[in-house]
């Protein structure tokens, strides 16, 4: 158990970046034309511009939903056709069975130089575990395919997602040796990533249940339920293969986990389960703990320049 607000690795923690309260993940806002003078990151300057490549096919001809956008710093002459961009990939939340990649708080990394996806991924109502996990890594594998062609450091690839989302993002961390959720397009590009941010991610569905929660996460109807296509508690198997902590391994690669000790949705428990396991295991791990926050819309000023300082320091950008 960490009682402790931050909970790491010993390391030399560097707080750099920009002021940014992070904000409902699940809002459906569109961010603007395919070319975007002017648009506005999550707190990026007012006259950004970027490029947006809107509705790319990661599976060519595949569902509706298996569809990324991809915002990339705008640039003229010989930088655009050198330019190798760390990238960071959002997952949007929803409990597995809603949300839209159209509003995309990592967009504010833009403004300094990083490439940044926003992913759609099939819900539950449309096919039930491993689709999703399987949908996020097929994203992974598009963009390395075509990284010449959009200007991505292969090597450098972070993620970051929330709720559900989280749950994936931890999923893409621990699973990067477990070849069976890769499958369909580029086969043989890796889907190993290089950072982890997971905002309160459900971790272990088997323990959701036994701590406090405004929903009954072992209920036929609950998110966790329609995830795996039957209850939680009758389907062991299946639960133990949806949680990411079924994988962890010292080659995991860093995470940034947060997570608000107040969270009437996924419980705080979920984010110390994973936070155990990582450490147990010797990956580069931090908690931080959101006293009093509750399932996002953080106001802790602390946790964008956290955000900012984990990619910075672990994309090397």
């Amino acid at each position: 158990m960490c009682d402790a607000i931050l909970c790491q690795r010993p390391r030399r923690v560097r707080l750099v970046g920009l002021e940014l309260l992070i904000a409902a993940v699940t809002a459906a806002l569109m961010l603007g034309a395919t070319t975007a003078p002017g648009a506005q990151g999550e707190g990026g300057p007012p006259r950004a511009e970027m490029t947006v490549l809107r509705d790319l096919e990661y599976v060519p001809g595949g569902h509706e939903r298996q569809r990324l956008d991809l915002y990339l710093p705008k640039q003229e002459g010989q930088e655009a056709q050198t330019a190798r961009r760390p990238v960071i990939v959002w997952v949007h939340g929803g409990a597995w069975r809603a949300g839209s990649k159209q509003r995309c708080p990592a967009v504010r990394f833009v403004q300094e130089g990083y490439a940044v996806a926003s992913i759609n991924y099939r819900l539950s109502q449309h096919a039930t575990f491993p689709a999703q996990i399987e949908d996020c890594k097929a994203a992974i594998r598009h963009l390395r395919a075509h990284a010449a062609e959009y200007g991505l450091d292969e090597a450098r690839f972070g993620v970051w997602g929330s709720s559900a989302g989280g749950h994936l993002v931890a999923l893409l961390g621990t699973t990067a040796g477990v070849a069976e959720f890769d499958v369909g397009p580029n086969a043989g590009v890796s889907s190993r990533i290089q950072a982890v941010c997971d905002f309160f991610g459900p971790t272990d569905f088997s323990r959701m249940s036994r701590f406090w929660s405004t929903m009954d996460h072992d209920a036929p109807d609950s998110p966790e339920s329609k995830l795996l296509g039957g209850p939680v508690q009758e389907n062991k198997d299946k639960v133990r293969r949806a949680d990411p902590i079924t994988y962890v391994t010292k080659d995991d690669p860093p995470f940034l986990i947060v997570h608000g000790d107040k969270d009437p949705l996924v419980p705080f428990n979920q984010s110390e389960l994973l936070y155990e396991a990582l450490k147990g295991a010797g990956v580069d791990v931090t908690l931080y703990t959101v006293r009093g926050g509750r399932h996002g819309g953080f106001k802790d000023p602390n946790v964008p320049l956290l955000v900012t300082e984990f990619f910075h320091t672990h994309l090397g950008n």
